[in-house]
């Protein structure tokens, strides 16, 4: 079977990538399509996010492997992650920059004869020169939570 899913990159504008991936291939293999599908050079760190119908960040598979009790990308299956019951995944590309990505399945399908997997199927959007701002105002403030009074010392 191959999983079809839709790449959707966190800017104003519509930018997206569907891929069809076998659902044997490891999340590396999906991180590797989808740094191709976007363009980039693929030297940054990166990681795949379980997550809830709700996009709530879930536990992180990490593309490295940092020792036998963390999993990462390479040893991980998609299929491990996506199935009837889960079918998302947060993705962030570049720690520096946070190239963020929401990825759904759309639909599973039979393997097409003489079709290479990963295939990109579908490419809408051109990818920004500088990532979107982040906002990391949840609404509350640091400070208060940490005892910090705001004086003319302080440099927030």
């Amino acid at each position: 079977m191959i999983y079809r899913f839709r790449i959707i990159l966190d800017t104003k504008e519509d930018v997206f990538r569907d891929i069809e991936i076998n659902e044997s291939s490891s999340l590396e293999e999906l991180h590797n399509s989808i740094i191709k599908s976007f363009g980039f050079l693929g030297n940054e760190m990166a990681s795949f996010y379980k997550t809830d119908n709700d996009w709530k960040q879930g536990d992180e598979l990490p593309l490295n492997d940092f020792g036998p009790e963390t999993p990462s990308m390479k040893n991980e299956k998609l299929s491990s992650y996506i199935n009837s019951e889960n079918k998302k995944l947060l993705y962030v590309y570049d720690f520096l920059n946070l190239w963020t990505f929401f990825i759904e399945l759309m639909e599973v399908g039979e393997i097409r004869k003489g079709t290479i997997y990963p295939n990109l199927i579908n490419s809408e959007g051109e990818v920004p020169e500088q990532p979107p701002e982040k906002n990391f105002n949840d609404g509350k403030n640091l400070s208060n939570d940490l005892g910090i009074e705001k004086n003319e010392d302080n440099f927030y």
